[in-house]
C-alpha cells in the first residue's frame, strides 16, 4: 500500500510540474506574441486563477503515468500519455466548454498544433522528472 502512495503523489506531483511548464509556455507563447503570429487567439495572463486549475489538472493527467507503456523510452512515454490532454481540450473544452468550435478552430486554424505542442512539453516535462527521481518509474 506505501508503494501505490508514493507512486501515485510521485505521479500527479510529475504531472503538476508538466502542467506548470505547459502553463508556462502558453504564456510565453501569448505574451511574446508567437501566437499572434501564428493567428491563434490564445493569450491568457498570467494570474493565479488561470494557472492553478491548470496545475492541478496536470497532476491528475499525470496519473496516467501508472499505466505500464513503454517504460523504458520516457520522452515517447510523455508523447503518447500527452495524447489524453490533447484530445479532452479539442474534442470536449473547446466546443462544449468554451463554445470555440471542435479543434478550437474558432481561435485560428493552428491551434490544434499548439495545443498539440503545449500538452507534448507536459508529457515530456513530466517524463523527464519521473526519470530523474525514479528510474523504475
Amino acid at each position: 500500500m506505501n508503494l501505490w502512495l508514493r507512486r501515485i503523489s510521485l505521479y500527479f506531483s510529475a504531472g503538476c510540474l508538466g502542467g506548470l511548464a505547459g502553463s508556462m509556455a502558453v504564456w510565453l507563447f501569448g505574451a511574446y506574441r508567437i501566437n499572434a503570429v501564428l493567428h491563434v487567439a490564445i493569450h491568457p495572463r498570467l494570474t493565479p486563477a488561470w494557472l492553478y486549475p491548470r496545475i492541478v489538472w496536470g497532476g491528475l493527467w499525470g496519473l496516467l503515468f501508472l499505466l505500464p507503456l513503454v517504460k523504458s523510452r520516457f520522452v515517447l512515454r510523455g508523447l503518447i500519455l500527452s495524447l489524453g490532454p490533447t484530445l479532452t481540450q479539442l474534442f470536449y473544452i473547446f466546443p462544449t466548454v468554451q463554445n470555440q468550435g471542435l479543434l478550437g478552430m474558432k481561435l485560428g486554424t493552428l491551434t490544434p498544433a499548439t495545443v498539440i505542442l503545449f500538452n507534448a512539453i507536459w508529457g515530456v516535462t513530466a517524463a523527464l522528472w519521473l526519470r530523474l527521481i525514479d528510474r523504475s518509474a
